[in-house]
């Protein structure tokens, strides 16, 4: 752990390196403002001790940095200022702490020790949030599959460096790309997405580079393309598979030096834009059977990340599903509220080949052709009603002797996604999971499960008793 001590008195400064000289953080020292605002940029302090009359500058405004830029280090003031109005002031920019000049070592020590602290429980806890994020930007989805997909989002966002999304049709390319640039320090800027399998070959150029008046027929005036659109911010190219060859040698180009050349036009512009490319084909297969340069694939799968099919998600299959309810009842104005239990299995037997675009129009079809409460099976259009009509007839009790095949073979189908285990199982792995983050420390896990930590080593014992 680090700390950052802002401090122009010499006696003090010696004061504090006596305080300290036992604690097993790495302690710096600065004397002014600007030192301080280079050192917090550059090595982002776990914990600052902090003056307010420093030489060059008012320390507020150090702590209001911190606070603006929500950094994650405790800052404590320290200022002989004890007036109402400072404290007041310092507390409503975030400070941990406020400590009144004149002061004894101790009360540093544990200020310090409390400042740490806090920041490894926060950092702890940022963590363990992470582990069930049912909402990210404009996805919706808490399955292993999809929070592996958000770290690499996070992962990815700071750097420049191109992306390649891969994954079928309808899984979220596009909302993967947005999440990047909305998550990147590029978000202000544009963000310009392209489907080179939507646009005809012949006018995709031109909507990549622009073109100059008269470079073709109907060229009638001057015009700016998507790289110029996006100087700044990210370019998206969706289905790239789809581009031409000529396409993609021109592609290659704009990569390798950030400069365009119109259609028609004589002038070299140079562009700051971040790559993200995507595609529901396999690229490696395409390059082997030249349909796609082997030189730009390596250019622009840098950071690849492959969105997994909704097959693949398990119960995010009823987490989409019940937000698009919500949001279509509301645009239709119309009462649904729930899925009845029996449409929810047949909606997790499904295989959903069109991914999230088809549940999409499923729950829209209902939505629309409908009004009720609940979603019941009978409102399901094709193709899940014939998959509705055999989930009926294997829970009619009155049938199943005759139908023993068909409840063999259906029920397979509506479990297959259904691993349901028993709750003190569930609950041992979120525990030990904390427990984990926490060092071993089963004080600190309880804190942040916000239980007893006499409740954790009880649950502790009666999971031996089981195994």
């Amino acid at each position: 752990m680090t700390v950052l001590i802002v401090e122009d008195s010499l006696t003090l400064l010696v004061a504090y390196k006596e305080y300290l000289r036992n604690e097993t953080c790495k302690v710096t020292y600065v004397e002014t403002g600007n030192e301080a605002l280079q050192h917090i940029k550059k090595y982002k302090p776990n914990a600052i001790l902090l003056d307010l009359g420093l030489p060059d500058m008012d320390g507020m405004e150090i702590l209001k940095y911190v606070n603006e830029n929500q950094l994650p280090c405790s800052v404590v003031v320290v200022t002989a200022q004890g007036s109402v109005n400072v404290a007041v002031e310092a507390m409503r920019n975030r400070a941990f702490d406020f400590v009144e000049k004149p002061f004894d070592g101790q009360r540093i020590i544990v200020t310090i020790h409390n400042a740490l602290q806090n920041q490894q429980l926060k950092y702890k806890l940022e963590l363990y949030k992470k582990i069930d994020r049912v909402e990210y930007y404009d996805f919706v989805g808490a399955s292993p599959p999809m929070q592996a997909v958000y770290q690499m989002i996070e992962n990815a966002a700071s750097s420049k460096a191109t992306v390649f999304i891969t994954g079928e049709s309808g899984t979220g390319k596009e909302l993967c790309a947005e999440a990047i640039h909305k998550c990147s320090p590029r978000s202000k800027k544009p963000f310009v997405a392209l489907n080179c399998a939507a646009i005809p070959k012949d006018l995709m150029e031109s909507q990549i580079f622009g073109h100059v008046k008269g470079a073709f027929t109907g060229a009638v005036s001057d015009q700016d393309g998507a790289a110029v659109q996006a100087d700044g911010g990210t370019l998206f190219l969706d289905e790239i598979g789809d581009m031409s060859p000529d396409l993609q040698s021109k592609l290659l180009r704009f990569v390798q030096t950030s400069t365009i050349q119109k259609i028609g036009g004589s002038k070299l512009r140079k562009v700051d834009v971040r790559f993200i490319c995507a595609t529901n084909r396999d690229p490696l297969l395409e390059v082997q059977e030249k349909r796609f340069r082997e030189d730009l694939y390596y250019r622009l799968h840098v950071i690849p990340i492959t969105l997994p099919p909704l097959r693949e998600r398990g119960d995010d299959i009823l987490l989409i599903a019940r937000d698009f309810l919500e949001k279509y009842a509301k645009e239709e104005d119309k009462l649904f509220t729930e899925f009845s239990t029996d449409s929810e299995a047949v909606l997790l037997s499904y295989d959903w080949p069109g991914n999230i675009r088809q549940l999409q129009n499923i729950v829209r079809n209902v939505v629309v052709l409908n009004n009720s409460k609940q979603v019941t099976p009978e409102m399901l259009p094709e193709p899940l009603d014939k998959l509705s009509q055999e989930y009926k007839t294997i829970t009619n009790e009155s049938d199943l002797d005759s139908n023993c095949k068909t409840v063999d073979s259906v029920v397979s189908t509506f479990t297959r996604r259904k691993n349901i285990r028993p709750l003190w199982q569930v609950e041992k792995e979120a525990i030990q999971y904390a427990i984990k983050l926490c060092n071993g420390s089963i004080s600190k896990a309880a804190g942040l499960l916000e239980v007893s930590p006499s409740t954790l080593y009880r649950k502790c014992q009666s999971w031996e008793k089981r195994e």
